[in-house]
């Protein structure tokens, strides 16, 4: 079955970005660096930059990362994307233990609280500029 997964990119923050949505997030960390490929740079400063890393959270959330070197184009991340986190009831305690961790250094931060349609949701820029939204339903 395919998937479809997150894929952030940085400027020579995605390790610290990656540990810091651990943090938040819980699971099992993989990081590939470009000096562990060889020919991958030409630059020996950028062998310890991210070429790929790969969270996997408990809830099987995978969320992928890299850093661009100076030889590959840069995308920084854009209003128009958005890393969402959804859940049902039972989800709750997780969903609010995660925005309680990415909080920190966010904003336009719109409280995870009961909305209209009966769910609760909330949404965040954290402190790397990547856009999250939370769901959390009811039933």
């Amino acid at each position: 079955m395919a998937r479809l997964n997150p894929y952030l990119s940085f400027a020579g923050r995605a390790r610290e970005a990656l540990e810091f949505y651990r943090s938040a997030l819980g699971g099992d960390l993989e990081i590939t660096t470009f000096g562990s490929v060889p020919g991958m740079v030409e630059d020996p400063a950028e062998e310890q930059l991210v070429m790929h890393g790969q969270l996997e959270t408990p809830g099987g959330l995978v969320l992928m990362a890299a850093d661009s070197p100076s030889s590959m184009p840069y995308v920084a991340a854009t209003s128009g994307v958005t890393v969402a986190l959804t859940g049902g009831p039972e989800d709750m305690e997780y969903v609010r233990g995660v925005i309680s961790a990415l909080l920190e250094g966010a904003t336009d931060v719109l409280p995870f609280e009961q909305a209209p349609w009966g769910d609760h949701y909330g949404q965040l820029t954290d402190r790397f500029g990547i856009s999250w939204m939370f769901d959390v339903g009811s039933a």
